[in-house]
């Protein structure tokens, strides 16, 4: 659909990029715009799936690196699968406990307190950022892997493209991102599928000379580096394919856009990703030693493997690059998961007031444009910093996952031991989340151990940073905060006269129209002052709210009319203080997204049953406005005067001063 003519062109544009916007009345709205497990699987698990395209071959190189121990490699496969189990096993009971919303943030939060819950928050943020950095600087390697390469000076253009273009599918919406990049899931899952199945075939009559090549490399590396060194050596190769085991954790990010049954869809979808990541990963770990795979210049391993197992194959080229292509596409779709969870997670501590507030709009696509657009100006600067070097990004993008995976298991192993004996199954479970504590502790020590000069340091340093500026935003919030509340106290205690009937409101005297938000002290404080500042003027007052619906009210089908029942209380409210000061006083409502476009509209209407009124607004003032301020504080009521005056009606800002 065609943007209305009558917009101006920026919004015209907006329109045409983003879509037109939703229908908050459509009683079905949050079916439309959920997705069923399958869907969720293409959006979410295609993040654990692609990265089967770099973690086995970030471990798999070890062995080769540090000599030829590839005989490591079927226990490095086995121990691959066991480990994706074990994490999709816990989040699976994660899930369950945390019905709304499973990932790390939350977790943290409510079982380890709301300092580990920041710590796993600013992880999650990095985190989600490198997913997308890293998603599709190895869709770029896969891709140039089997084109000519003169072409390869293309490569950082294309990426860029792409990050550009999944941040304009996103703001669009979630569930037309994934529905478009559905295609690519299925034919990667065919062709890689036929890759490992394959690999294993045809090397079936070499498969006892195999077993013997790694008996006889179990017995060459235990005289050359004794067992203690031989345990050391795959524990090196095993957490530096932590790579592959990220995505799990952004199935529980992305429950509020889970279909209901919500819990069950999540479920279902975490076990779609379980399976395909254990046998992809662990099969194509497998067909390298089988095959003899080893790094080659310009070219991934998986590159590698195709090529050498359709040698000598009718139609062997065009299927390597079909199938290069899917994974370089369907590396596209997993960076999907970062624009999908991430700013939704960043959405969730703007609630708590950890970021900037305007973090948890929402636009009127119902998405949290605002993060949108942060994440993927972030994975841009950090794809230009690294110049797509896919492996350094793994990397960085390691360390996040499993500190974010150590805390939500340590906190599941803490819940359980405060539970123990209360709920059915708890031993076992209390073991699992032990286990798994275990093993993403030792991939995160070693990983930030043995990659701290190579790209460790400055994930370190960037979730530091972002950690210590969460700290200082929760603090200026807690200060303002405090203040306006304690004005509210003081106003909580003005006398009024007992309450008698107030004269009947007359539209054609003089009225106020009070702009609040929720009932609290800059509202009253506003309301009190235009009777002190123009005494005797005004006979009426009209309270005018707007209900905005942002990330911490959109959790599912009822959020309307949740919002809309406590917006009408907060107007209630309102209209008794006026009446028990004697003012007649009436009440308009609006439930939106947009609060300015909202608040406009609705002034408009009631200036044309209200031909004498006045609007008003309140708004905090600081004696010095820093620059921080101006970000953390959105100026509504300046943005919505400018509006009123332009179309010709009076507004006036009423101040709340604040030192």
């Amino acid at each position: 659909m065609s943007p209305p003519d009558d917009l101006p062109l920026g919004k015209r544009v907006r329109r045409l990029v983003a879509g037109p916007p939703r229908d908050l009345a459509d009683s079905s709205l949050f079916r439309h715009i959920s997705l069923i497990a399958l869907l969720a699987w293409v959006g979410l698990g295609a993040d654990g799936l692609s990265s089967c395209a770099y973690g086995p071959e970030e471990a798999f190189r070890i062995l080769v690196r540090d000599g030829d121990h590839t005989y490591l490699a079927v226990a490095l496969a086995l121990m691959t699968a066991l480990t994706v189990g074990v994490i999709a096993l816990a989040y699976g009971l994660i899930i369950e406990e945390f019905p709304q919303a499973g990932g790390g943030y939350v977790v943290a939060t409510h079982l380890l307190g709301p300092r580990a819950g920041v710590v796993s928050g600013c992880a999650l943020l990095v985190d989600y950022v490198l997913t997308i950095t890293v998603s599709i600087a190895a869709a770029g390697d896969a891709l140039f892997s089997f084109l000519p390469a003169a072409w390869g000076e293309w490569r950082i253009t294309v990426e860029v493209a792409l990050i550009l273009l999944l941040t304009a599918l996103n703001i669009r919406g979630v569930r037309e991102s994934v529905t478009v990049l559905a295609p690519v899931f299925i034919l990667f899952a065919v062709t890689h599928l036929i890759v490992i199945l394959a690999g294993l075939t045809l090397h079936a009559p070499q498969l006892a000379a195999t077993i013997g090549d790694v008996g006889d490399g179990f017995q060459r590396g235990h005289s050359a580096l004794g067992l203690g060194g031989m345990v050391l050596l795959f524990i090196h190769a095993y957490s530096l394919g932590g790579g592959t085991y990220t995505g799990i954790e952004a199935v529980s990010n992305g429950l509020p856009i889970m279909r209901e049954p919500r819990v069950k869809t999540a479920k279902r979808t975490m076990l779609y990703m379980a399976l395909s990541l254990a046998f992809v990963a662990g099969g194509l770990i497998l067909c390298y030693l089988l095959w003899d795979v080893r790094p080659a210049e310009g070219k991934t391993m998986n590159a590698v493997l195709l090529e050498r197992l359709v040698t000598g194959m009718p139609g062997g080229e065009p299927f390597v690059a079909v199938t290069l292509f899917s994974e370089g596409a369907l590396l596209v779709v997993a960076a999907l998961a970062g624009f999908i969870a991430g700013p939704r997670v960043l959405a969730s501590m703007a609630v708590d007031s950890w970021a900037p507030r305007r973090f948890a709009a929402l636009s009127d696509r119902l998405t949290t444009q605002n993060g949108i657009v942060l994440f993927g100006a972030a994975s841009l600067a950090a794809l230009l910093y690294t110049g797509g070097d896919t492996h350094q990004i793994v990397v960085m993008y390691s360390i996040n996952v499993f500190l974010t995976f150590t805390l939500s298991l340590f906190g599941m192993f803490a819940l359980y031991l405060r539970v123990r004996g209360h709920r059915p199954r708890w031993r076992r479970r209390l073991a699992l989340f032990a286990f798994g504590f275990l093993l993403c502790a030792t991939i995160l020590g070693i990983t930030v151990f043995e990659k701290f000069h190579e790209g460790g340091w400055l994930t370190l340093t960037v979730t530091g940073t972002l950690i210590a500026g969460c700290f200082l935003i929760r603090r200026h919030y807690r200060l303002v905060t405090a203040k306006v509340a304690r004005l509210y106290e003081e106003l909580k205690g003005i006398p009024t006269p007992p309450e008698a009937a107030p004269a009947a409101f007359d539209p054609a005297k003089p009225t106020a129209v009070v702009l609040v938000a929720s009932y609290s002290g800059l509202g009253i404080h506003t309301f009190l002052n235009i009777w002190r500042a123009f005494p005797g003027f005004f006979q009426n007052v009209v309270f005018v709210s707007v209900g905005v619906i942002d990330s911490g009210d959109f959790k599912g089908a009822r959020a309307l009319q949740t919002l809309t029942e406590r917006t009408e209380d907060t107007l209630r409210q309102y209209v008794r203080l006026a009446e028990r000061l004697g003012i007649p006083a009436q009440s308009r409502m609006a439930i939106g997204t947009e609060v300015l476009a909202e608040a406009e509209r609705l002034c408009l209407e009631v200036a044309q049953t209200i031909p004498r009124c006045t609007f008003f607004a309140g708004k905090v003032i600081f004696r010095r406005q820093a620059w921080y301020q101006r970000i953390l504080h959105n100026d509504t009521a300046d943005a919505l005067q400018s509006r009123l005056h332009w179309r010709g009606r009076p507004m006036v800002i009423m101040p709340a001063r604040v030192e």
